[in-house]
């Protein structure tokens, strides 16, 4: 028989599971604690629980949904990738990023991605599978427990498109949350998305406290189709109108991811048009050189990138320019395939 996999599980589900294995349900609330705050993986640890329903415990149970198959470390950054290996034999990845007091962590929420986004590793595997939110809170444990520090920030910005797992997304944020368990606060978790409109409106009309950020790219609609397939079927028109609703009604300030794509789209017509699209928007804007990912596309150079973040100005978004870290070990923006 199969155990029953607790990593995943939220407060109320432990303690729904104490009750129907015959114990207390504050039982529930010691599991919450040990999973997700002291970070144990064997019943046998869990002191304060009695030796025979520790026992018990071991015989129906399990914790820890994903097997790390390899790490990579970068000596230019001090970045980590990991290779995570899914129960299914599936691959993801993750990126612990070090810098400047905070020790962040850059999750996937699929495998593989179905947006086919033209400068993007993850898509050209296409999509697999949505993680479960034990698939993706493991990701956080594992780390945190090999690093042997707690983590400050989460983004999911590594492989999948977040919005098109979203309940398992948002269940895994309020998993990492959750101020008896890993206790990382709403501003240090950060979704990102390619702009699956409905899903912006839901976001927002849930009021979810999370940071948002939108892989824009282009500010013309036809470059953006090109680059993104996502920007056929929900335009950029709709996706700057689903943004607008959301700064209204959360009152919250999105940040606009912008990868530059030599002579695609970092001409000075692009910015002075990103400039105008984004002008009446509380915002943030980071402007990220593209990683080599694929020979059809190449980053322009550093003098071009800081030119184009001066054509921008001045305008009232905090413009910065986003060097990613792990590029030596394919772990930078745009480089995760889950491949060993």
């Amino acid at each position: 028989m199969d155990k029953e996999n607790l990593t995943g599980y939220t407060l109320e589900e432990l303690e729904d599971f104490a009750e129907r294995i015959g114990e207390k349900r504050f039982r529930g609330r010691q599991l919450f604690s040990w999973i997700y705050q002291k970070k144990i993986t064997d019943f046998a640890d869990m002191t304060n629980i009695a030796k025979a329903l520790r026992s018990k415990l071991t015989d129906i149970a399990e914790i820890g949904q994903l097997q790390l198959e390899e790490k990579a470390s970068s000596p230019a950054s001090d970045s980590i990738k990991y290779l995570f290996r899914l129960k299914n034999g599936h691959f993801v990845e993750s990126v612990y990023i070090p810098e400047a007091g905070r020790r962040t962590l850059c999750v996937s929420s699929q495998v593989g991605c179905a947006l086919k986004c033209a400068f993007c590793a993850t898509g050209k595997i296409g999509f697999k599978k949505n993680l479960s939110a034990g698939e993706i809170v493991d990701q956080v444990l594992q780390v945190e427990r090999d690093i042997g520090v707690e983590l400050t920030n989460i983004v999911f910005m590594g492989m999948g498109e977040p919005f098109m797992n979203y309940d398992e997304v948002l269940k895994a944020c309020y998993l990492i949350r959750h101020e008896e368990g890993l206790a990382i606060g709403y501003r240090h978790i950060v979704i990102s998305t390619a702009g699956i409109v409905p899903a912006i409106y839901r976001y927002t009309e849930e009021g979810h406290r999370f940071k948002l950020a939108i892989s824009l790219n282009s500010p013309f609609n036809e470059t953006r189709t090109k680059l993104m397939p996502i920007s056929g079927k929900y335009s950029l028109d709709k996706l700057m109108e689903a943004i607008r609703y959301y700064v209204r009604k959360s009152r919250r300030r999105p940040t606009f991811e912008y990868v530059l794509l030599a002579d695609i789209n970092d001409r000075r017509q692009d910015a002075l048009q990103l400039k105008k699209l984004v002008q009446d928007i509380p915002c943030k804007i980071n402007l990220i050189p593209y990683n080599p990912t694929l020979e059809t596309f190449q980053s322009p150079a550093t003098e071009h990138i800081e030119r184009f973040a001066e054509w921008l100005r001045p305008i009232k978004a905090p413009i910065s320019v986003r060097w990613s870290k792990g590029a030596d070990i394919e772990a930078a923006c745009g480089q995760l395939a889950g491949k060993r």
